[in-house]
C-alpha cells in the first residue's frame, strides 16, 4: 500500500515540549518540509528565538545558532554574508519580534538583507508566563494587564506585517494562519515562496504565521483554534501584503 504520509527526517525523533495545541510543533514541521522538498536542508542555517522555541535546535534538523533576544535579524544578515547560498531564516516570536527586536526587523528589511524571517505571533509572551505582547489584542487578558488590554493604557496591537512591508526592500511579506487544515496549506506555500525569494537574491522575506497558545488563552486546544478565526485574524487579515513577480 502506497504510504499517504511519512515522516520527515529533517524532523529530529524527539517528542517536543510545547503545550497541547501550541502551533509551534506545526510551524516547526511546515519549514522543514519545505526545505526537504527544495533539496535546501543540507544547507539551511536557522537563527533561534528567545522564546517558547529557544529549543527548536533539538526538534529541527537544521545547522541552528542562538541569538541574543531579538538579535535573530541581524546575526542573521551576517550569517548569510558569509554564506550567501545558504538557506538562512529566522524563526521568532511576537515578544522577541515585535518588542525587543523591533528595531532590528525593520533596518533588516530596509537594508533588504536577503534571509527569510517567519514570525510566530501568537499574541502573548508563551515562555515567560503570560504578559502582555506588543501584538495582544484589544480586551485580551494576560498576566500584566489581567482586565484585558485597553486602548487608553496600553495602545494598539502592532501589526507587523502592516509595518514592514512600507519598508521598500521588504519584497515579500504574507500573513498566514496555522489553525485549519486549508490555512496550513496556505502557510506551506508562503514559506516555500519565502525561500524562493531568498534563492533568486530578491531581497527580504517575512511571513507571520497566526499561532494558538491555549495554557497562556487559558483555552482548551480546540477553543483556541477557534478564536485564531473569531479574533485574531479580523484584526490581522490573512494575505499577501507584497510579492514579486518571479514567484507568484
Amino acid at each position: 500500500m502506497k504510504p499517504v504520509f511519512e515522516y520527515t527526517n529533517a524532523m529530529r525523533d524527539k517528542i517536543t515540549h510545547y503545550c497541547p495545541g501550541c502551533s509551534h510543533g506545526v510551524a516547526h514541521r511546515l519549514i522543514m518540509e519545505v526545505l526537504v522538498e527544495r533539496g535546501e536542508l543540507g544547507k539551511a542555517i536557522c537563527v533561534s528565538p528567545v522564546g517558547c522555541s529557544i529549543t527548536a535546535h533539538q526538534y529541527m534538523n537544521v545547522d541552528m545558532i542562538e541569538s541574543p533576544h531579538g538579535r535573530a535579524p541581524a546575526v542573521a544578515a551576517g550569517i548569510k554574508r558569509v554564506h550567501p547560498k545558504g538557506a538562512v531564516f529566522t524563526y521568532q516570536g511576537d515578544g522577541d519580534l515585535a518588542s525587543i527586536g523591533g528595531n532590528e526587523i525593520l533596518h533588516s528589511a530596509e537594508r533588504g538583507e536577503n534571509i527569510c524571517t517567519f514570525f510566530i505571533n501568537n499574541a502573548i509572551y508563551g515562555m515567560t508566563g503570560g504578559q502582555m505582547a506588543p501584538t495582544t489584542l484589544i480586551g485580551m487578558k494576560a498576566t500584566t494587564c489581567p482586565a484585558g488590554r485597553d486602548l487608553d493604557n496600553y495602545g494598539m496591537p502592532m501589526r507587523m506585517c502592516e509595518i514592514v512591508q512600507t519598508m521598500d526592500l521588504a519584497v515579500y511579506v504574507e500573513r498566514v494562519a496555522l489553525n485549519t487544515p486549508a490555512h496550513i496549506r496556505q502557510a506551506k506555500k508562503a514559506i516555500n515562496r519565502a525561500f524562493e525569494v531568498q534563492k533568486q537574491g530578491l531581497g527580504y522575506a517575512f511571513v507571520e504565521l497566526l499561532s494558538a497558545c491555549p495554557t497562556n488563552w487559558g483555552m482548551q486546544p480546540a477553543k483556541a483554534m477557534e478564536w485564531v478565526d473569531k479574533s485574531m485574524i479580523p484584526y490581522y487579515p490573512l494575505g499577501q501584503f507584497r510579492c514579486p513577480e518571479e514567484v507568484k
